[in-house]
């Protein structure tokens, strides 16, 4: 599995709607809202990277009140567990 995260660059007036549209596309996991520099992470799994052409620039980039997007390919996932196992020395 392939995971894309997207910075979505919203117009404001619609950042309600325009989340709502995104997290309804096929290969959407999830749409966060949030502060900052963009308006919106969008979560996108895939199987292939051509399907990330197709999700992003396809169709999520062409999304009303989509201004930009910054697309982050993850390497690796790491959880709490890993990280502790990571560091753990062996000792009872």
């Amino acid at each position: 599995m392939i995971t894309a995260f997207v910075l979505v660059r919203a117009t404001a007036e619609h950042i309600p709607e325009t989340a709502q549209a995104i997290a309804d596309l096929d290969g959407v996991g999830e749409v966060y809202s949030c502060a900052g520099d963009v308006d919106l992470i969008a979560v996108v799994r895939v199987r292939e990277h051509e399907q990330l052409a197709d999700v992003i620039a396809g169709r999520l980039s062409k999304v009303a009140g989509v201004r930009r997007t910054d697309t982050h390919i993850a390497f690796r996932s790491y959880s709490r567990r890993d990280v502790e196992e990571g560091f753990d020395l062996g000792q009872p």
